[in-house]
């Protein structure tokens, strides 16, 4: 049970901070998406606009990708995160989940978890509760000593995330509670649900604080979480201000406006608040999520989420604005705020090292049927099934997401999940390559730890193709590494500025000191990229995101390397850094 001398309590009206009125104006900013070496800028620059806390979510499956095997080191360390938070002066909200959506790869769950379809998510399935047990007892060990009661900075716990849009299993959420409790969490725990009646109702539980997730009509949705949570603080733990972007739709962004307005409605209401995103970073290397309400769209890499802090860390007029309707409410640090500033330009002409993936390639075997990616391993996202097909005709497969067809060697055309096309004509007999992208997991809703890859029989004329296939898969992260190895013996082999994938491309460019960059990908078709081995995330034509954001700190003064694994075609085969972001045409 929480301690009724605590220093932070929930009072009849309000948060109590030491016995006295407390208003929470508080930032999300989820760490595995920030490097580590940027953390401190990015909190003291959420206290110049005026906040009193940072809020992230815990991704599961980025501390266990494989059970048993936990990290919280480096980008992953969420007790130095914590630390950082406190010693900038500022309290800590922490959403452990164990499901967190964040339009993170497959909701925070790992797909180990998920690979079993018999148990039941997120519910009182005693499976899938006994790896939740030892999930939340090693979060718990990291939260339950940085407590604000222990001199730390954790002032507010979650319990689940949206669970009210999702299920109403009560013994779920009392054990969530129960196990959090006896780990030692002794601050308030909280939910938070749209302010949908049946929503608050079904996340609802006796040991638990409601919440609300909202960006605008600020006082009916106030009026509609006050009539389920009668007693204590009115609070939005996510104040949409912006929102994400999908590949193949325009760049989201919201009126500045209109967001300051419903911030000022909603502090001018009394009410405590997490502004989500204040800074929202980005999808480092394959940890992009996935929507599916009818259609299949993956997220970008980036997670600027046109939040007030940039994805470059950088002041925007959104964070002038939110500080100006804070200061109304609350003091606000008498502090200039840094200027934006250009970052360095350069260009550099890639050289191709041919075809990458046969030196990160494990051969699995032959199968009657073909195994999808989450029955071959954890986390997988590229692999290659090959069969025999006896004659031309129709080809078509359920693959997930995004699949090349090549028969005999040369191309015959691609299926995409995101546009329905899931067919091709075979113009031959021959042998059939098809090479599987995962291109994102979906993060929300009943289709949370679907199987990805090649997913049941592929069929000839609506016939399953017979025989046996053979599987291979690849290590996408390793293939930074075996380009830049492979880039010491092989020639180079782009033509006019052109180069057919898959190709693995690399260049050297020199800096005067390390430096925030943007990689320019206009030229480029669908694949992969790294900085100095550093993993950014992927790349797509389809946009509209057109640069990849470059951490400073994973740059260095003199040489530094990039490297490119290229799945289709590019068209400009150069490493071009320009001055800014592009993140695609606006929409609000």
């Amino acid at each position: 049970m929480p301690d009724p001398l605590s220093r932070f309590r929930i009072g009849e009206t309000d948060f109590l901070l030491d016995g006295k009125p407390h208003r929470i104006l508080s930032g999300a900013m989820h760490y595995p998406r920030v490097h580590p070496d940027q953390w401190r800028d990015r909190i003291r620059k959420a206290r110049l606009m005026g906040l009193n806390a940072i809020e992230t979510y815990v991704a599961w499956n980025a501390h266990e990708p494989v059970r048993g095997q936990w990290d919280a080191s480096g980008p992953l360390d969420l007790g130095r995160y914590l630390d950082l938070i406190a010693e900038e002066g500022l309290h800590a909200i922490v959403r452990p989940g164990p499901y967190v959506c964040a339009e993170w790869h497959n909701g925070g769950l790992p797909t180990w978890l998920t690979a079993d379809a018999s148990m039941t998510l997120r519910s009182s399935d005693p499976r899938y509760l006994d790896a939740v047990a030892g999930y939340l007892d090693r979060v718990n060990e990291i939260v339950a000593p940085r407590q604000i009661d222990r001199g730390g900075s954790v002032i507010l716990v979650q319990i689940e995330n949206e669970y009210g849009a999702y299920g109403n299993d009560k013994a779920y959420l009392g054990e969530l509670i129960r196990l959090t409790r006896a780990a030692g969490i002794t601050v308030p725990l909280t939910q938070v649900d749209q302010p949908i009646p049946h929503m608050l109702e079904n996340g609802g539980h006796e040991g638990l604080h409601k919440t609300g997730s909202f960006g605008s009509r600020i006082h009916e949705r106030l009026a509609t979480l006050r009539e389920h949570q009668p007693v204590g603080p009115l609070m939005c733990m996510e104040f949409w201000c912006g929102w994400f972007d999908h590949w193949g739709e325009k760049h989201h962004t919201t009126a500045i406006q209109d967001a300051a307005a419903d911030l000022d409605a909603l502090l001018a209401a009394g009410a405590s608040v997490n502004i989500y995103m204040f800074h929202g970073g980005t999808n480092f290397a394959l940890t992009n999520g996935a929507n599916d309400s009818g259609r299949y769209l993956p997220m970008v890499t980036s997670y600027d989420y046109d939040a007030p802090l940039s994805e470059a860390g950088e002041v925007t007029d959104k964070f002038r604005a939110f500080r100006d309707v804070i200061a109304k409410h609350a003091p606000v640090p008498d502090a200039e705020l840094p200027a934006a500033s250009d970052a360095p330009v350069l260009s550099v002409a890639l050289a191709s090292v041919g075809d990458p993936l046969p030196l990160v390639a494990t051969d699995r075997g032959e199968f009657g049927v073909p195994p999808t990616l989450d029955e071959l391993g954890s986390d997988l996202v590229l692999a290659e099934y090959t069969a025999s097909v006896a004659h031309a005709g129709v080809l078509d497969a359920d693959v997930r997401d995004y699949a090349w067809a090549r028969l005999d060697g040369r191309p015959v055309g691609t299926l995409q999940r995101t546009v329905g096309d899931l067919a091709l004509a075979l113009p031959s007999a021959g042998e059939l390559r098809l090479l599987v992208e995962e291109t994102g997991r979906v993060n929300y809703d009943e289709r949370i730890g679907e199987p990805k890859g090649l997913v049941g029989a592929a069929r000839l004329d609506g016939a399953a193709i017979p025989g046996r296939w053979r599987v291979r898969t690849y290590d996408v992260p390793a293939l930074s590494r075996a380009v830049t190895d492979a880039a010491t013996r092989a020639p180079a082999i782009v033509a006019n500025g052109r180069a057919a994938g898959p190709a693995g491309l690399y260049a050297t460019f020199e800096l005067d000191a390390s430096a925030d960059l943007f990689l320019d990908t206009s030229g480029w078709g669908k694949g992969f990229a790294w900085v100095n081995g550093f993993f950014l995330g992927r790349y797509w034509r389809r946009g509209p995101q057109r640069t990849l954001y470059v951490p400073a700190p994973v740059t260095r003064a003199g040489a530094n390397d990039v490297v490119a694994v290229e799945l289709e075609a590019m068209t400009d085969a150069t490493a071009r850094f320009v001055a800014r972001p592009d993140l695609g045409h606006e929409v609000e």
